[in-house]
């Protein structure tokens, strides 16, 4: 399945694809949850539910 089918199934509810594209990204989110070399927890979270926020206003 390629990403556009996911970001659809995503989009329609599935949340199976929406923690597939998840965990596409979740190393990024972790790469910038970084702040002066420790982890933010806090920004972390704000990240995850920013990309999911994403997922659902994202046009195809």
């Amino acid at each position: 399945m390629n990403f556009k089918e996911l970001l659809q199934r995503a989009k329609a509810g599935d949340q199976q694809a929406k923690w597939e594209i998840f965990s596409m990204y979740r190393t990024l989110l972790v790469k910038e949850a970084v702040v002066n070399g420790v982890f933010d927890e806090d920004i972390y979270q704000e990240l995850c539910e920013t990309l999911f926020l994403c997922i659902q206003k994202f046009r195809i």
